[in-house]
């Protein structure tokens, strides 16, 4: 039977060169009793025991045969009885077992059944007559005298040996110590059970045991293995069940549980569990109640060890009904599923999911396999990173890879390697479709989608993509996730192992290899270039995305995409066209095209399918005349479409949520449609610097909760007062002469951005007052306004969180500014004219358990300030108070960062170096020409430890989720000709800390010390 042939390959797996288990050596009065019932016991555990009657050829040499069966038996049992030594058989077994006692790998082992280790000790008894006949039988034959003689000493050398003495005792009990030592001893080693080309394992073993909990005997412990295909489930699954398969009274390991779930039904894998557990070759099951009547009656109060191997539905493990509570507590169950979320469904109690080999791990194994050593052979150092590369630590694919390579030529590798890439090995895209072939069509498009387009982009952005294309990518993303076929990383990147993208594209070609055209996915220029070369019918063709780099623009004919009558999704970057575009697929959900090089669209568009029109930089004048039928569209984008003169009629586009034309200089006015947009919610108009009117209706816009106009300075001209009575936000300027933006003006309710023009000073400076009718202003930037004064009336917006009043001529702060009850954010960069600092600048604040929270002050470029010491020192007065109040929360998460004149790190910073090299980018605006400072100054960032872990930790070292050994240097993202970061330094923050800290500690008066090289110093603190 199929069940007995997989027990018996997983309980050889580890032998050397043994034919059989045990050799059991009795006397027949034992046949049909004692040694019946051992014989029972160890098959039932998987052992092969050898046995006289049924294992010997007939018609064979009976001596020979046995002594080959003693000899190639790893453990020797004799079953001493009474009449043991009358037979001259037994006798001549003895002594030839008695041989093997010295030759390693040979386990003896006495059995005293009914008789007493002292009489076969020294031949008393029944053992003496026995032999007193034997010596007469023989007295006239000198050799045989010799055998008696040396069955004496046999007897002796063995019966002295340790072993049982089973008489008076539970024969039953007796028999299940003796098994469980025979299972000791024919348990592998783990070093002689991981092979050769089994790498990195070691790890993984030793997590599983912990997971496993194997010390503990209190439950019933079930542990779930997760994994992409081909990534050594399966391995690590067996090696971890030979190497404790031994400690548990039934051990059963059911290999590829879905095939015989689809070849055998549910009946055939419960019989497959109990043919394994028990070593029957048949049980009688007519039905599945049946069946699991007898699984729980036979597992019930045993020790069991299960393994059930690639499990790929839900179902198969509830057909199963393995219940834990049927089993001793102590017992283990293994599941092994390419999806995490059967495993989770189960509710086992951990999942331990297998990761791809890291590099060193990834070229040993490539190494054995490919050059038979453990290095790589000199002249093949380039093709092995190619090799590895394309592999990228899945271990299936650089065993084949490696295997397929072995004792080829540098150019033989060469050509195959090319070959791979264009042709995938058939032996892992099999294993790896597997996982493919499970899901349902709607995943598999979404699948595709990835495989083709969207590998390492953007969570959020592919889902958009995938929504527009009429699938449902939340459910489907982490059904994904779940059989291992794309991760994400680091909380919002989608990431595709390469070989399952090669998957994915080879199902996408593999009906028609060589025509693309009859594809339903584009996404390489070259595939691209032939089918607009042929010019003929794509009616499959789905979806084109190019790269955003290519590495070769060349000039395509437009001409071919009329052929596209099905395409859904285009995006196109960077591409050269020429020719006329006479048509556009209706079908068309999704269109993003940089560069467009056409002045309109094509006439017989009809875009009523089309959700998000993308079109930057593009040579549009006019994107059609009329009104067309837009009620899909909830996004267009012309920015930077630097011949567009005019908006068409949009009410037909019920449902547009996001209108950007940033940098279209030559737009003039906007359709009065755009006011009648009820749902439309952002508006940028950004540097539309011809644009002279809006409509009026725009502010009657309830949903508008984002309104740009910066740069747009004939607007400002005329418009500035206009009332924006139902806006959310406004930006109305943005400086001329160094383009500094300064915003945001926001409320909660309508917040509004201001950006000013140096040339409009005035207006800015009489608009702050009447700022008071907001008060629910979040965040105000009215920096760069040449503002000599910051009004009272600032004092009313009791909502103000973030202020920014850089760039302007103040001399001091306002008193009001403390009087702000929730600002938490101060920029004062380049206040070249402020002298005075009040002792309190902002009121102590606090966020919420779970809640980010953030503040800063900065103090940049500030040349005059009469008195930095004492500027430093509120500044970092207040920065201490703020962490002491938000660490008192339960989970504290928070981030102050300030920025104060200074030259030296305060040695109360223990940790300091002068190399550059976590990462910190100040919070201040640099350019070289703008610099006039000439002291040098310190960055202080606090972090607390969650804020740390979430936004360092995970990127900085791969598997660490917490602090230990975590080392930081400073690295600046600024040119060195801007910023030099001349020294860092940090301290954890621990609770006994916060203390002690002190302004004099933080800041001393010998970090003031100017120097004249137009840099300023950054230093890090974190917790």
């Amino acid at each position: 039977m199929e069940c007995v042939r997989i027990q018996s390959t997983l309980s050889h797996s580890h032998r050397r060169n043994w034919k059989y288990d045990v050799f059991v050596s009795f006397r027949g009065e034992t046949r049909f009793n004692f040694t019946d019932h051992l014989y029972a016991a160890l098959r039932k555990h998987g052992i092969v025991a050898f046995r006289d009657d049924t294992k010997l050829e007939k018609g064979g040499p009976i001596s020979a045969g046995l002594l080959e069966a003693i000899e190639g038996s790893q453990v020797l049992i004799v079953v001493f009885s009474i009449n043991y030594a009358s037979s001259t058989w037994c006798l001549q077994e003895l002594a030839s077992i008695a041989d093997c006692i010295q030759i390693p790998g040979h386990t003896v082992l006495p059995l005293f059944y009914d008789v007493s280790p002292t009489e076969v000790r020294r031949q008393s008894r029944n053992f003496e007559k026995a032999f007193m006949k034997h010596e007469e039988r023989f007295k006239d034959d000198a050799e045989m005298m010799e055998q008696v003689a040396r069955w004496r000493g046999a007897l002796t050398q063995v019966a002295n040996l340790s072993g049982w003495d089973l008489k008076d005792k539970s024969l039953s009990a007796e028999i299940e110590k003796i098994v469980k030592a025979v299972t000791n001893i024919l348990s592998p080693k783990p070093s002689s059970s991981l092979s050769n080309d089994v790498v990195g394992m070691y790890s993984h073993l030793e997590e599983l045991e912990k997971l496993l909990v194997l010390d503990s005997h209190d439950d019933v412990r079930v542990l779930g293995i997760c994994g992409m295909g081909g990534i050594g489930k399966s391995t690590l699954a067996t090696i971890l069940y030979e190497k404790i398969s031994h400690q548990y009274d039934i051990s059963c390991f059911m290999d590829d549980v879905s095939k015989t779930y689809a070849d055998c039904g549910p009946l055939g894998v419960k019989k497959q569990l109990l043919c394994q557990a028990f070593m029957e070759e048949e049980f009688l099951l007519c039905n599945l109640s049946a069946a699991t009547n007898l699984i729980q009656k036979y597992l019930c109060h045993r020790k069991v060890l299960i393994v059930l191997d690639n499990v790929d539905q839900g179902i198969q493990l509830e057909n199963l009904a393995l219940k834990r509570e049927w089993l001793s507590r102590g017992s283990r169950i293994i599941i092994v599923s390419r999806d995490e979320h059967i495993l989770r469904e189960h509710g086992v109690d951990d999942v331990y999911k297998v990761q791809l080999l890291n590099d060193e791990n990834a070229l040993q194994l490539f190494c054995r396999k490919a050059f038979k050593c453990n290095h790589v052979i000199e002249g093949y150092e380039s093709l092995t990173n190619s090799a590895l590369t394309y592999a990228n630590g899945l271990p299936l694919a650089i065993k084949v890879l490696g295997s397929f390579l072995f004792g080829r030529s540098i150019s033989e590798w060469s050509s195959a390697l090319v070959r791979l890439r264009e042709n995938p090995t058939k032996d892992i895209m099999d294993v790896l479709r597997i996982s493919y072939d499970g899901l349902e069509d709607m995943e598999k498009e979404m699948f595709l989608d990835i495989a083709c387009f969207f590998s390492n982009e953007d969570e959020y952005y592919v889902k958009n993509i995938l929504c527009i294309r009429g699938f449902h990518p939340d459910i489907g993303i982490r059904i994904l996730i779940d059989k291992s076929l794309v991760t994400i990383v680091d909380g919002w990147k989608i990431v595709m192992h390469d070989l399952l993208r090669e998957l994915g594209r080879s199902i996408v070609r593999e009906k028609s290899p060589k025509e693309p055209r009859k594809w339903s996915r584009l996404w390489n220029q070259k595939d691209l270039s032939n089918v607009l070369r042929e010019n003929k019918i794509a009616e499959n063709l789905e979806a084109i995305v190019l790269p955003r780099f290519l590495e070769i623009r060349e000039e395509l004919s437009v001409e071919a995409l009329s052929q596209m009558s099905c395409l859904k999704l285009l995006i196109l970057r960077e591409v050269n066209f020429s020719g006329c575009l006479n048509f556009l697929s209706n079908e068309l959900g999704y269109l993003e095209w940089k560069e467009y090089p056409f002045t309109c669209l094509p006439p017989s568009f009809q875009p009523n399918k089309l959700v998000k029109l993308i079109l930057h930089h593009s040579n549009i004048i006019e994107l059609w005349e009329g009104i067309k039928d837009l009620h899909n569209l909830t996004h267009m984008e012309l920015c930077y479409s630097k011949s567009l003169v005019k908006i068409p009629n949009l009410s037909q586009a019920p449902n547009l949520l996001r209108l950007d034309l940033k940098g279209c200089v030559k737009l003039v006015r906007l359709h009065p449609s755009i006011g009648c947009l009820k749902n439309l919610g952002y508006l940028n108009l950004e540097n539309c610097r011809s644009l002279v009117s809006i409509p009026n209706n725009i502010f009657d816009l309830n949903s508008l909760y984002d309104l740009n106009l910066s740069g747009c300075w004939k607007l400002l001209k005329d418009q500035l007062s206009e009332k924006p009575r139902q806006s959310k936000q406004l930006n109305t300027g943005q400086s001329v002469q160094r383009h500094m933006t300064s915003s945001i003006c926001k409320t909660l309710t309508r917040p509004l951005h201001f950006l000013s023009s140096r040339r409009c000073s005035n207006s800015i400076g009489l608009l702050v007052p009447s700022l008071s009718r907001f008060p629910a202003l979040v965040s105000l930037d009215i920096s760069f306004c040449n503002l000599v004064e910051i009004p009272d009336a600032i004092r009313q917006l009791c909502c103000l969180e973030r202020l920014n009043i850089g760039g302007n001529n103040i001399v001091t702060l306002p008193h009001c500014i403390k009087e702000l009850p929730k600002l938490r954010e101060l920029n004062l960069q380049y206040c070249k004219q402020l002298k005075w600092l009040p002792s309190t600048l902002l009121p102590i604040g606090g966020g919420s358990n779970g809640r980010l929270y953030y503040g800063g002050i900065f103090l940049f470029n500030c040349p005059n300030l009469s008195d930095t010491e004492s500027c430093g020192v509120t500044v970092i007065s207040w920065m201490i108070k703020m962490i002491q109040v938000n660490l008192q929360f339960s989970f504290p998460r928070c981030s102050i960062k300030v920025i104060i004149p200074g030259t030296e790190i305060p040695r109360w910073f223990n940790k300091q170096n002068t190399d550059k090299a976590v990462c910190s980018v100040a919070p201040i605006r640099l350019k070289k020409d703008w610099i006039t400072t000439e002291s040098d100054h310190m960055l202080l960032m606090f972090l607390s430890r969650e804020v740390f872990i979430n936004n360092f930790v995970s990127v900085l070292k791969e598997g660490v989720s917490d602090l230990d050994g975590i080392e930081l240097v400073a690295l600046t993202r600024y040119p060195e000709e801007v910023v030099e970061v001349k020294s860092c330094g940090y301290r954890w923050v621990f609770k006994e800390d916060l203390e002690h800290l002190n302004p004099e500690k933080m800041y001393s008066s010998n970090s003031l010390a100017h120097n004249r090289k137009h840099k300023f110093l950054e230093i890090q603190d974190d917790q």
